[in-house]
């Protein structure tokens, strides 16, 4: 374990994944507690688009909500870089769901999660993640 804030960390992190399953599923209410709602969140989806502040990003969410994608992703290789008030989460996201074209494929793509310590516990503020052609490993 790193800081002592990394465990809560860990939680929030978890919280945004089941969220993230979640919404794969239809249901996006899960994600409006793991993140912040400020205006300075962003959101980088693997689509290339940028979402700046909460009303964009979740608007994005619902979105993708609607498309009932279904799959599952989940981080793996995951690194934390904990502060006092903004933590960072290294990972990758593999798993499997539906593209936008309605074909199965498998998901295996890097990401960034950015934290921030806020009144009701560590939200996040930051997501992105790219479609890496020809990265392995």
């Amino acid at each position: 374990m790193g800081s002592k804030h990394e465990l809560v960390v860990r939680q929030a992190a978890d919280r945004f994944y089941d969220a993230l399953n979640a919404m794969f599923k239809g249901d996006v209410e899960p994600m409006k507690s793991a993140w912040s709602h400020a205006d300075d969140v962003v959101y980088m989806g693997p689509g290339g688009s940028i979402k700046v502040g909460w009303s964009k990003v979740l608007k994005d969410w619902e979105s993708q909500g609607a498309r009932k994608l279904g799959g599952k992703v989940e981080p793996k290789d995951v690194h934390f870089t904990c502060g006092e008030e903004i933590a960072v989460m290294y990972a990758r996201e593999t798993g499997e769901n539906t593209n936008i074209g309605g074909k199965r494929e498998k998901v295996d793509i890097r990401v960034t999660n950015l934290f921030r310590k806020e009144k009701g516990g560590w939200k996040m503020i930051g997501h992105h993640t790219d479609l890496l052609a020809g990265i392995k490993g």
